[in-house]
């Protein structure tokens, strides 16, 4: 959060992240990644799908993952941090400028990160959870960014935020959003896909 007068593009987007977050639980913002870099890394995740490169994702971690698929139904890839991709750079960089406009303007000491692709079936979805462990306390926030053009309502896929307060929040997977919450607080979850697959880069800011 900032009282300068004067923002630039890109800390006008982080700010309605902050923003959203401070004031409804939640932020978005519709244009997080510009229709490049989208365009770039949908490529990216359809590509690792076909040749076999995407894994059932699990939950729980360490000695207590476990595959589960009445809870969540999506296949992952994560993101290298020393990636040569230049999309995926891309996004890192964008990831990275806001972990530190974060830290500069909320004090969070925000040090470390982790993201991957997430591609959910015709049908899939992931059951209502928190993204922080019990056993581990480092994920700080959550940030998903979405990769899907044309996205309708029809579609489903929305993800549903629900808040300590009792209220909930449906948003729409449409290519270029981002929403970001506190990983311990806000219970979240993604209903099936109706008509499509449904593309994502899901991850955590943390402290390590």
């Amino acid at each position: 959060m900032t009282n300068d007068l004067v923002l630039t593009e890109e800390e006008a987007r982080f700010e309605a992240l902050i923003q959203g977050l401070l004031s409804e639980g939640h932020g978005t913002c519709a244009d997080f990644i510009d229709s490049l870099t989208a365009n770039g890394l949908r490529s990216n995740l359809l590509g690792h799908k076909q040749s076999g490169d995407m894994r059932p994702a699990g939950i729980s971690r360490q000695f207590d993952y476990q595959r589960n698929a009445e809870v969540r139904g999506d296949v992952i890839r994560w993101i290298e941090n020393d990636t040569s991709d230049v999309f995926e750079l891309l996004v890192l960089s964008r990831i990275q400028a806001f972990i530190t406009y974060l830290n500069r303007t909320c004090y969070t000491a925000i040090n470390d990160f982790e993201f991957h692709y997430a591609y959910y079936e015709q049908g899939s979805f992931y059951k209502r959870h928190l993204d922080q462990f019990k056993s581990d306390k480092g994920r700080k926030y959550s940030l998903v960014m979405y990769l899907n053009e044309d996205w309708l309502e029809s579609d489903g896929g929305q993800l549903s935020l629900y808040h300590p307060d009792g209220t909930q929040e449906n948003v729409l997977p449409v290519s270029g959003r981002a929403v970001f919450f506190e990983s311990d607080k806000v219970e979240h979850e993604v209903h099936p896909s109706l008509n499509r697959y449904r593309l994502s880069i899901a991850g955590w800011l943390k402290q390590v």
